[in-house]
């Protein structure tokens, strides 16, 4: 079942340690089959050494396994969650990746203040409020994805637009048009995650670039007007 999807997702996966975006087992990419409304993603604890296609958990949008030996991440309900509110994407990809998480721990988004953002998160990439007491301790992975939509929907940003969020105390989710693209969005976000730490360094105040330069650069990538790249 969904062999090629399977095929994808180990890939993606393999990716993370390429990038240096994991320690150990920190991290898991999924992809979603929009027909079926099945859902593909990494086992929980698994070595990445140890991984095969085959090893691909599928559980349904309801958390159901439908195919597998192992079990599924840790995080699949928080996946599910965002596949639930954000029907565009089709991949996910979540991280430990040090300069995202720094964020994260300290309460703060990443302002965009370079172009280097620009051309793949149009705006600043938010962080989420603290969780609450109770919602740490019932269904603690399906409210993180909670409260990642909440925060979307508060801050009327686009999920399409800005690919990724940082969740308050914990680490980085990032999305996109497949797993691969999920897991590019989380290449380039702990990249200016390092960048903008740095900027602030050296100047903690009003690092934003103009919107007219953030409209530049991210719609020459992305719109029907876009011209980076080949025809």
């Amino acid at each position: 079942m969904l062999e090629d999807l399977k095929k994808e997702v180990y890939e993606a996966n393999m990716l993370l340690p390429e990038h240096n975006l994991i320690t150990f087992t920190w991290g898991n990419v999924s992809g979603i089959d929009r027909d079926s409304g099945y859902v593909v993603i990494k086992p929980s604890g698994v070595d990445y050494e140890q991984l095969a296609p085959e090893d691909m958990a599928v559980v349904d949008l309801e958390g159901n396994r439908i195919e597998g030996n192992l079990n599924p991440s840790s995080d699949t309900a928080t996946h599910l969650e965002l596949y639930k509110a954000f029907p565009d994407i089709k991949g996910i990809v979540h991280t430990h990746s040090p300069w995202a998480v720094s964020f994260a721990q300290a309460g703060r988004e990443i302002p965009a203040a370079g172009t280097t953002q620009g051309d793949y998160f149009y705006g600043a990439i938010p962080v989420t409020r603290e969780m609450k007491k109770e919602e740490i301790i019932k269904d603690y992975e399906k409210q993180t994805g909670t409260v990642i939509i909440e925060t979307f929907k508060e801050k009327q940003i686009d999920p399409n637009q800005v690919p990724g969020v940082l969740v308050n105390d914990h680490g980085p989710f990032t999305w996109g048009t497949s797993p691969k693209n999920a897991v590019h969005h989380s290449v380039v976000l702990e990249q200016v995650a390092e960048m903008t730490y740095h900027t602030l360094q050296l100047n903690p105040n009003g690092i934003e670039m103009s919107q007219d330069l953030l409209d530049k650069h991210y719609l020459r990538k992305h719109g029907k007007n876009a011209y980076y790249g080949q025809k």
